[in-house]
């Protein structure tokens, strides 16, 4: 007797599960417009409150000052994003016409649409950060708490509307390839959403250029403002008098804002696609429409979580005192997990059928393997944070280690915090590894895919939290060049010390969803290039080790590239302020706009190349060499990226912690600003800058981006493969698409 497996409970009811889908994205949006109007609402006129009915003249003064500030920082964040963007508008028309030729229309179209949407999220985070920083940096001067609300309202903008966003575009999608395309009826799904995975390809990269531009754009400015400000003339962070200081603040914004921005994007679209591709190849979950958006319902349901953290945060973790504002932080992060795992856990009931057959797994998989997957993804997620907090804040030992060192040289610290970054891969591996096992043995590659989305599943907290550190350290830049008082730089320093903690542990973040994303990316891109069979790659395989090698030694060469951009463009950088310094000091005004150029134009420059490493080599790798090449690139990027990727980012997040430790007073009144233990501090976060802001959050994407590629052009890459999946011969080749005849036999 064969028993009936029940339909899921949503089956029935579609319209719920549009609304599920719709009405969060919208909720989402009007959050964020309400939340940008009270951003709006504060007045940069000097009045710091106190019951004075009008601001003090000086106060005005300043006030005014900081406006212009605030503009010039602007203006230099919008010139930069529209240089880029127009890069990115050549590549975004021809890789899309190169798609329409080897996979068809209705990819080049999810191409395109995932491209837009990763550039309207790159600049949505990039105006509302240029907006509110200054309104961060003048609340507080009336009070710690009242500047740390300003900063995650404006955050929270970010977070929020990037995903509604993200979320409503790709349910948009679906429904114009569903009613509008005229794929094969007997394959359609399936064929819909391997096209999708276009939507994917475009965000990520989009999330390229946007990280690698954008970081070698605020490093070149950061290194240059710290070597030639700081060390050589002894000259406060954001001195005004320093040329490279308007530059300094404006990569804040086009590198950690939109970059961060595009990047988890990115990694958002390519996991929905991941699973969703899967869903399609799946028969038992394919006839269930609730089972096919259960992916988008994941992030969908995650915006309403999101607005509820934030309402219960401001809630339990006021910020009144400096201790409260990292308090709050995590607080969100907890709060957010814990409000999550019974959504997740509730949707997973709802749209899934009790049990159902996936390729792949030999045994049935039961729903609740499905939750238990989700919900060790955003559990890992978490403990991921917290270590990451761990080794970067100065509030715990091991950047207070590195502090000690540094008052005997920087050379013992830089040993530390590369020792630090090492050691700070060990337990988020560990949860990756768990997760990873555990989710493949029961649920399959869907299984790994929905970790992913799991670990997502908190992005809206995610990119505020990641949003605030920018935005605050924006804010002390702008107290400084204007003039406020030295309590106010203490407030803002205070939020920008737990600002560079959340900017790593968003990094973290991106780094383990990257990790989780390009896994399940791969086993979706097994699924196209072995039709109709079980895929088999054979580490022993010559073609397979070879790109193994290969793919492993990716991460350094793109990290190398960056690094040496970043320092060609900050030397540039102290040659120019260098040639301004003896003029400003007897009375001229700075050239900011000088050093602006340099920044720009050398993070345009120095982008080409990195990005063509990446998007090429699977493309060489797999239509040159097979799929087994292809394969063993993948699995050695994703291996040899996400530990070095962690190392980095931890490493310059403690490095630039211990300096502001120090800074602090943390190790006594006569090692602060101006000792030798500071000056070897600003060492070490000069030269982790690079590694935290550039190279590493960078390489999240070489994962993703060579995975989706891969996924993307998986049937082609079939098909120019032998019956063994090693290259097959060139005249085959040329038979597929027009294209390959281009190059001759």
């Amino acid at each position: 007797m064969v028993m009936t497996v029940p339909a899921p409970f949503l089956n029935d009811y579609d319209y719920v599960v549009q609304a599920l889908i719709i009405v969060p994205g919208v909720l989402g949006l009007l959050w964020s417009f309400l939340k940008y109007k009270a951003v709006d609402a504060i007045k940069v006129d000097g009045n710091t409150g106190g019951g004075a009915a009008q601001p003090l003249q000086s106060n005005v003064e300043k006030a005014a000052e900081m406006a212009k500030i605030a503009k010039t920082i602007s203006d230099g964040a919008v010139s930069f994003l529209m240089a880029e963007y127009a890069y990115m508008a050549v590549y975004v028309v021809v890789f899309g016409i190169f798609l329409y030729f080897l996979t068809g229309g209705a990819c080049a179209i999810s191409f395109v649409t995932g491209s837009v949407t990763s550039i309207l999220a790159g600049w949505i985070g990039m105006k509302i950060a240029v907006f509110t920083n200054v309104r961060t940096a003048h609340e507080c001067w009336r009070s710690l708490g009242d500047g740390f609300k300003v900063a995650i309202d404006g955050g929270c903008v970010m977070g929020l509307s990037l995903v509604s966003i993200g979320v409503l575009m790709l349910f948009i999608l679906i429904q114009v390839l569903q009613h509008f395309t005229d794929m094969k009826p007997k394959d359609w799904q399936q064929d819909m959403y391997e096209s999708i995975a276009g939507y994917g390809l475009g965000g990520s990269s989009i999330a390229l250029f946007g990280r690698v531009g954008g970081g070698i754009y605020t490093k070149a400015a950061d290194v240059g403002a710290d070597l030639s400000g700081k060390n050589d003339y002894g000259l406060e962070e954001d001195d005004y008098r320093n040329p490279a200081c308007i530059a300094d603040n404006v990569g804040d914004n086009v590198g950690d804002i939109a970059g961060m921005g595009a990047d988890l994007f990115g990694s958002f679209a390519e996991a929905t696609c991941a699973a969703l591709v899967i869903i399609a190849a799946t028969e038992d979950l394919a006839k269930y429409n609730c089972a096919v958006m259960y992916p988008i319902l994941i992030s969908s349901t995650g915006i309403v979580v999101g607005i509820l953290t934030l309402i219960l945060c401001a809630i339990i973790y006021p910020v009144k005192d400096m201790p409260d504002v990292e308090k709050a932080l995590k607080g969100v992060l907890i709060v957010s997990t814990v409000l999550m795992s019974p959504v997740v856990t509730a949707l997973s009931y709802y749209c899934l059928p009790h049990s159902f057959k996936m390729a792949g797994v030999d045994h049935e998989v039961q729903w609740y393997w499905c939750a238990i997957s989700i919900n060790l993804g955003l559990w890992s997620g978490l403990v991921i944070g917290v270590v990451t907090e761990y080794y970067t804040s100065h509030s715990y030992k091991p950047v207070r280690e590195i502090a000690e060192t540094q008052k005997q040289s920087a050379a013992t610290g830089i040993i530390y915090g590369l020792a630090l970054g090492y050691l700070s891969c060990i337990i988020p591996v560990l949860c990756l590894g768990l997760t990873i096992l555990v989710s493949h043995m029961n649920a399959g590659m869907f299984g790994v895919a929905l970790g992913a989305l799991g670990m997502l599943g908190t992005m809206t907290m995610g990119l505020t939290i990641d949003a605030y550190g920018p935005i605050s350290d924006n804010a002390g830049g702008i107290a400084e060049m204007a003039g406020l008082p030295e309590t106010v730089r203490g407030l803002t320093d205070c939020l920008d010390a737990a600002g560079n903690t959340t900017a790593a542990i968003g990094k973290g973040f991106a780094i383990g969803s990257a990790a989780l994303v390009s896994l399940a990316l791969f086993g979706a891109f097994t699924t196209r290039a072995w039709p109709n069979e079980t895929p088999n790659v054979n580490i022993l395989d010559p073609w397979v080790f070879t790109g193994l090698l290969f793919g492993a030694m990716m991460p350094y060469a793109f990290a190398a590239w960056t690094m040496k951009s970043v320092g060609k463009a900050a030397n540039d950088m102290v040659v120019e302020c260098n040639r301004q310094f003896p003029e400003i000091f007897k009375g001229a005004a700075p050239d900011y706009a000088r050093c602006i150029k340099i920044s720009t134009d050398a993070s345009l420059r120095e982008m080409l190349a990195p990005g063509a490493l990446v998007i090429f080599s699977p493309m060489i790798a797999g239509i040159g060499f097979g799929k087994n090449a292809c394969a063993g690139l993948l699995t050695g990027a994703l291996c040899s990226s996400v530990q070095l990727a962690i190392s980095m980012s931890n490493t310059g997040g403690a490095w630039d912690n211990s300096k502001k430790y120090i800074s602090a007073g943390g190790l006594g009144k006569e090692f602060v600003k101006g000792s030798e233990a500071h000056k070897n501090s600003v060492t070490g976060d000069t030269v982790g800058d690079p590694l935290k802001d550039t190279s590493g959050p960078a390489l999240n994407i070489v994962m993703n981006l060579t995975a989706i590629i891969s996924l993307v052009l998986g049937t082609v890459i079939s098909n120019c493969s032998s019956p063994t999946g090693g290259p097959a011969p060139w005249d085959e080749k040329c038979s597929i698409s027009p294209i390959f005849s281009l190059f001759g036999h």
